[in-house]
């Protein structure tokens, strides 16, 4: 049995033909004895349909306010995804980031991650549940909801693994692995088995949207294997790891 964190991106959860292929990807895993803590982003466009509801109200919005409102997207998604995991006849609850500890900085829109206390999340994989976050948030030490920006998910993500200690960190996206160039621009593109945290980090600072720079250093300061996978495909995948 292996402890595992699982990430999904929103093109991966877009439509519910989408969310219930991850719950079969996510049930499948579970069913093999593993405990499964699941990270998700918001459904596709559902964040920047958000900034745009916020801008007809009031464009210039306070970043506290904006951070309430960009965090129920994800909140949607552990929802809709706690529903199909239901029907599909498996135990599961749904968390938002400050019920699992994840403490953040004050700084509204670009939240760092100061601490990931997991405790609701043990107990939850006690009981067997399969475990399902809200990324991209958390909480500050006045008690109000925070966002990390852009990558916030994989961050999340990789700091649960590194809370939890598991055996490895799974980042499902639309892409099934770390390739030499964008293979949708550069057709012989090759894929990568396994690469580097700092090569990572050079590509993810270089504009690479596979990864988000903040997730790399985070899996890099404590040594979290990250295996990028693909939702749409049974590929292998690629390893961010320590070569």
């Amino acid at each position: 049995m292996a402890r595992i964190v699982q990430k999904f991106g929103g093109s991966s959860v877009a439509n519910a033909e989408r969310i219930f292929r991850v719950a079969k990807i996510i049930t499948d895993a579970y069913a093999k004895g593993n405990e499964l803590c699941v990270v998700l982003s918001a459904q596709g466009d559902t964040t920047d349909d958000l900034i745009a509801k916020a801008e007809e109200i009031n464009p210039n919005a306070s970043k506290r306010e904006m951070d309430m409102l960009l965090a129920c997207g994800e909140q949607m998604s552990i929802a809709l995804m706690a529903m199909a995991i239901e029907k599909l006849g498996y135990p599961v609850v749904s968390l938002c980031g400050w019920q699992v500890g994840m403490n953040t900085s004050s700084t509204h829109s670009f939240a760092r991650i100061k601490k990931v206390t997991c405790e609701r999340v043990r107990e939850e994989l006690d009981k067997k549940r399969i475990v399902l976050v809200a990324g991209f948030q958390g909480i500050d030490k006045y008690g109000d909801v925070t966002t990390l920006g852009r990558g916030g998910s994989d961050t999340t993500a990789v700091a649960l693994a590194a809370a939890l200690e598991s055996d490895c960190c799974e980042i499902y996206t639309d892409v099934d692995g770390i390739y030499t160039a964008d293979p949708r621009l550069i057709p012989d593109a090759a894929k990568l088995d396994a690469i580097d945290y700092r090569d990572m980090l050079a590509l993810a600072e270089a504009g690479s949207q596979v990864l988000h720079a903040k997730s790399v250093e985070l899996a890099m300061a404590n040594s979290v294997v990250i295996h990028l996978l693909s939702s749409f495909t049974d590929a292998p995948g690629s390893q961010v790891r320590a070569l």
